[in-house]
């Protein structure tokens, strides 16, 4: 959705020689990553709600890919980028899924039935 509007900023904030040359790799590389972040996200999806060794195997790897996102931001681009606002909210965003994901996928829900079990 972002990339057209992202290619139209780049051609509004630059020569048209170095739109030219920063266009195509900006297109190639968010539709590889939204092409590539569809299937993990539906394989994730999938498998979440299996409690079989498969299923657990892709959940976890799916978290542990994404909890190292936020330091592969870091470690790659620095802290220079963070007087910019919405790239701030880009990162924290990051930083909830990722943690949102771990927690899914390395603790266990609580059951109603061992609830029970343990009440008695």
């Amino acid at each position: 959705m972002a990339t057209p509007h992202i290619a139209a900023l780049i051609r509004h904030s630059v020569s048209q020689v170095a739109a030219d040359n920063l266009i195509p790799p900006m297109l190639l590389n968010h539709i590889l990553v939204g092409v590539l972040l569809l299937p993990l996200g539906f394989l994730t999806f999938y498998a979440a709600p299996y409690s079989d060794r498969w299923a657990q195997v892709i959940v976890r790897t799916t978290a542990l890919t994404v909890a190292a996102l936020p330091l592969t931001l870091l470690w790659l681009m620095g802290v220079r980028y963070f007087d910019a606002p919405l790239f701030v909210v880009g990162f924290l965003l990051v930083v909830a899924a990722s943690v949102t994901l771990l927690l899914a996928a390395f603790t266990r829900p609580r059951t109603i039935g061992s609830a029970e079990t343990a009440r008695s």
